[in-house]
């Protein structure tokens, strides 16, 4: 005979059972009784343990780690990786719940404007490939977006799509932007006379693309843009510009965004797939563009003030210095080699390269005096490049072997998480921490120039 007795604190529950076995003797009752407490034992164990994997699986609070401090949701892992680095306070759940919450609420109208302001213009393919073509990248992305309203009466902002920077000159097939601010003006001339919305906020809540030299002021050559400055009819309106600078300059004296020139993610991702598996990287500095070796063009002014011919003269015999003055379709397989890529001024502080080099992992030097970079809230620019000062050019071999000896690693390291690669670029369909959201986030933050919002505030 055995006797089984268990008794659980918390359940309250006793067992007890006898087995009584009788050689040679088949007894019913005890079969009936074998069977009832091989049932209650597997109920038991079920329940117990299913206990222990709830238990057990219970999901952990979420860690007090470091990100961006910047209301999105942009995560860095280099703020794990980076112990000596400066600790950033990482937002809390809700502050993410909440931002997402606002672009999901956010409400923009996008006129539907003559085909002559916008879709005319991409019969030639640059139109939507070059440097410039953020104006139409952004766009796509809103138009099949879950922001667009078709209800300009519940709407926040209202975009005007106007491709300013599409029409290419027949002499050098350089973009000419000569007839920018007349088709602007037309463009506002019309929404004004057909629909109240410019009326009522004369403007304010209106958002347009400038995303030539100096933005608003519509002209490549600085002193002409100052001189015309910004057009009256833009300067209570919302431009998103490449453009801009850290001191008071007349073309960005209006509410502005800054944002990143466009550079194809297409053309990026099969970039990436030729990086080699160890990563090596067989260019110590590169640079391929404009170099003049005299300056002084036709116009009487210095291209990029000069700095370009002075790192051309200082260092296209260096042998650790691969500099090439023409142009070459395939040049990102020269960046991605890259240990450190120059992004030198052209006419205005701001270049392509600051995308190119970001996205594909190369140092951006940046020698661009005062240039205020895109979505500075979310890249950690001081912590992903290097900043030389115009005037100490000449010494550029000694500050990067500098950089070298001390803390290249680091700086790599924080430059190829793949977030910084996702902010500077535009996709066809907007993708949370992409450019476009982040044109929308900082969007978000100027909803007291919104009409619909200021009424909501004042009722």
């Amino acid at each position: 005979m055995v006797d089984f007795k268990r008794t659980t604190k918390n359940r309250g529950f006793y067992v007890k059972m006898k087995l009584l076995h009788r050689h040679g003797r088949h007894d019913k009752s005890f079969c009936t009784r074998y069977f009832k407490w091989v049932l209650w034992a597997s109920l038991s164990l079920y329940f117990f343990s299913s206990y222990l994997i709830t238990s057990s699986n219970k999901t952990p609070s979420p860690p007090k780690s470091t990100v961006s401090t910047s209301k999105t949701s942009f995560f860095s892992r280099a703020l794990f990786e980076t112990i000596n680095s400066t600790v950033v306070q990482q937002p809390r759940s809700n502050e993410i719940l909440s931002t997402r919450g606002l672009l999901n609420d956010l409400k923009i109208y996008i006129y539907e404007l003559p085909s002559k302001y916008n879709s005319d213009w991409l019969s030639n393919q640059r139109c939507s490939n070059h440097l410039f073509a953020s104006e139409v990248a952004i766009h796509r992305a809103l138009l099949g977006s879950d922001i667009r309203t078709f209800n300009p009466r519940e709407a926040d902002f209202f975009f005007v799509p106007v491709y300013v920077s599409c029409n290419f000159s027949t002499v050098n097939g350089f973009p000419a932007i000569g007839h920018a601010r007349s088709l602007l003006a037309s463009a506002v001339q019309l929404i004004s006379s057909e629909m109240p919305f410019w009326n009522r906020s004369e403007g304010s809540d209106h958002v347009f693309v400038a995303s030539h030299d100096f933005g608003a002021c519509l002209h490549t050559m600085e002193h002409v843009a100052i001189a015309d400055g910004i057009p009256e009819f833009l300067k209570k309106s919302i431009i998103l510009q490449t453009f801009g600078v850290r001191f008071k300059h007349p073309c960005q004296d209006v509410e502005n965004v800054v944002i990143p020139p466009y550079i194809p993610p297409e053309s990026i991702r099969s970039t990436l797939e030729t990086l080699p598996e160890n990563g090596e990287r067989d260019i110590w500095v590169f640079f391929r563009g404009k170099m003049e070796v005299h300056p002084k063009n036709v116009s009487g002014r210095f291209y990029s003030k000069g700095v370009r011919t002075v790192i051309w003269r200082n260092y296209n015999r260096n042998r650790k210095f691969y500099l090439k003055r023409h142009r070459f379709p395939g040049y990102q397989s020269e960046i991605v080699r890259s240990v450190f890529c120059l992004c030198p001024l052209g006419w205005a502080p701001w270049s392509p390269r600051l995308v190119e080099s970001v996205a594909l992992g190369c140092v951006p030097v940046i020698i661009a005096d005062g240039i205020r970079l895109p979505f500075s809230g979310v890249v950690r620019w001081p912590k992903i490049s290097l900043t030389v000062a115009e005037k100490d050019v000449g010494e550029l071999g000694k500050i990067l072997e500098h950089v070298a000896a001390t803390n290249l690693s680091t700086i790599q390291r924080n430059l190829w998480d793949p977030a910084n690669r996702r902010v500077l670029l535009f996709n066809s369909n907007i993708q949370e921490g992409d450019a476009t959201w982040q044109v929308l986030s900082a969007l978000s933050e100027k909803l007291h120039r919104s009409h619909s919002q200021s009424r909501l505030f004042t009722n």
